[in-house]
């Protein structure tokens, strides 16, 4: 409302009295006749947050007579993009239902790609994303939609690589995250212990009693003697100058430095940074946070120390880091979206990455165990979501090993795929490799162009399994190929037949019946388990005595003979 006047204005913001008298019982009625609800039953994705879809699926009980009205043309996808979402949403029940349709062209496929692992995932996303670069696509028309944020360490760190400019949306960059920043300050105090800057911001992290006049005393000591932090701290705990509680916590954390320091000459660096973040407390400080991001970011402190494997030690990983930090681009420069695809929701691009298509990552397994059916449906509006961000091309992912809470893993292709339609998608091959061929086996039975899994498979992520084979290693891949292929067959993907499940190295499924190159008592060494040694075969499937943890059921592509 409102008119040309202020005085017109200001008529119109008056209340205005009603014509007749009316009763109350009918003014009631009559409001109620006066309420609109616009919403997407199909786009519900908050639950989490106390977002109830229930809300737009009761309109019509609540308010009796209410008309729906349905908007179902789309003016963003192309006609492929559309009838896949649309094919793959129609499997929930709790939904109004409509028939989304576009005038637009048919475009390109739904394309799915798998991978070995998800380092050769970033990589095949990282060689798309140049291609479509020099082909002159905008890279602000680019995005990479993950399920979880711990997905985002593997594409920031191969974009630094590559030199491709990209932004976090939604969020800070991986490395930024307080989380991070926190794991990083404890282990840059311990490479270098004249980091005052680490030491500060870690001295009462988790709290120890020590505040800001501990802080300030340590400063003025620091001055008064031109000395780092930590040799201040040294020093003033062995004076009065401090409260005891507050003397005795610096005194625990400075012997507790001088320890993880003595450990570093006999201990790996990945190791050490797991010692760290137990012994001082700060990962048992998450896992009692009750906020909503606290489990996110116990997944991305173990996908922190995940990273650090790739390099040589722990002054090497942090020199890394630095140069990571560094590259911050200008605001106005071209650069390729990366974010969650609850941070997605209401954004369109011409290119969408949708990684990660895996049952456990996406539907999430945590959604599947507290919400059940309810959260699997949420899952897949998600799922619908990511897919009609795209308004030319949408390119799926999936990888067939995948580190999850610390242990790599077997993966098997999402749900989801099985509910897109044929007509719609189309198998690649991948770009990070040189023999993918569509031959992981997604829907081999449903889909006509795909070959079987051959000899010429041979990315890198293969040849590292393939190495570790060699050596006599299971570890992340090895003896476990010939179980992965049987899984991953041209038989069916019919869910009863994917072969063995396995959860941070515990085998939940049957065995596949292939013969083990493990012998009874062979003493084995299982990443989660430790030590231990093989009291029963069966198949593929080991029963092992575990020297700490007892008796476990698990694959043998799991543990290494030692």
């Amino acid at each position: 409302g409102g008119g040309d006047s202020p005085r017109a204005e200001l008529e119109d913001r008056a209340p205005h009295p009603d014509p007749l008298p009316v009763k109350d019982g009918e003014r009631e009625q009559t409001a109620l006749k006066n309420i609109c609800c616009v919403g997407d039953d199909d786009q519900s994705i908050y639950g989490w947050r106390g977002a109830e879809v229930d809300n737009i699926l009761r309109f019509e009980h609540d308010f009796p007579g209410a008309k729906v009205i349905r908007l179902e043309r789309n003016y963003r996808s192309t006609g492929h993009i559309l009838a896949a979402a649309s094919h793959l949403i129609a499997h929930n029940e709790g939904r109004l239902g409509k028939t989304l349709r576009t005038e637009d062209v048919d475009g390109e496929k739904v394309t799915v790609t798998g991978s070995w692992d998800s380092e050769e995932e970033a990589r095949a996303i990282g060689e798309e994303l140049e291609e479509l670069q020099r082909a002159g696509e905008n890279l602000n028309d680019v995005a990479i939609l993950v399920r979880a944020s711990f997905q985002m360490r593997e594409f920031e760190d191969r974009f630094v690589t590559l030199g491709l400019p990209y932004r976090v949306i939604g969020g800070p960059r991986f490395y930024e995250r307080a989380e991070i920043r926190d794991a990083l300050a404890y282990l840059r105090t311990i490479n270098s212990p004249a980091d005052d800057l680490a030491f500060e911001r870690i001295v009462n992290v988790p709290k120890r009693g020590l505040g800001d006049a501990t802080v300030q005393l340590l400063h003025d000591h620091a001055r008064k003697r031109r000395i780092p932090l930590f040799e201040a701290a040294r020093a003033v705990v062995e004076t009065d100058e401090l409260k005891p509680k507050a003397r005795g916590s610096l005194r625990d954390l400075v012997m507790q430095f001088d320890r993880w320091r003595a450990q570093r000459e006999v201990t790996s660096h990945t190791e050490l940074a797991e010692i760290v973040l137990d012994e001082s407390g700060y990962t048992e400080m998450w896992q009692k946070d009750r906020s909503a991001d606290a489990a996110g970011r116990l997944e991305n402190l173990k996908e922190l120390v995940r990273s650090m494997e790739e390099f040589e030690n722990l002054q090497g990983f942090l020199e890394h880091i630095s140069l990571v930090m560094d590259r911050d681009g200008e605001a106005g420069d071209e650069a390729v979206s990366l974010m969650t695809l609850h941070s997605a929701k209401g954004l369109e691009f011409d290119n969408v990455f949708l990684p990660g298509w895996e049952e456990g990552l996406f539907p999430s397994q945590r959604t599947l165990d507290e919400q059940g059916r309810a959260g699997l449906e949420e899952e897949r509006r998600l799922a619908h979501v990511g897919l009609t961000r795209a308004r030319r091309r949408a390119k799926i992912y999936f990888a067939t090993n995948r580190r999850i809470h610390g242990t790599w893993s077997t993966t098997i292709p999402s749900r989801f795929l099985d509910e897109l339609p044929a007509h719609n998608v189309e198998i690649t091959e991948s770009k990070g490799g040189s023999g993918w061929g569509g031959s992981g086996g997604y829907g081999a039975s449903r889909f006509d162009n795909l070959e079987s899994f051959g000899s010429s498979y041979s990315t890198p992520g293969w040849q590292r399994a393939q190495a570790n084979r060699n050596r006599g290693g299971g570890g992340r891949g090895g003896s476990g190929f010939e179980e992965r292929q049987s899984s991953f067959s041209s038989e069916s993907f019919n869910r009863s037949k994917r072969g063995p499940v396995v959860i941070e190295g515990e085998l939940v499924a049957k065995s596949t019946g292939t013969t083990s190159d493990f012998s009874l008592d062979d003493r084995v060494f299982h990443q989660k388990f430790g030590y231990g040694h093989v009291v029963k075969i069966d198949g593929n499937k080991l029963t092992i005595a575990f020297e700490k943890a007892g008796e476990k059921k698990v694959v043998d592509s799991f543990v290494e003979r030692v």
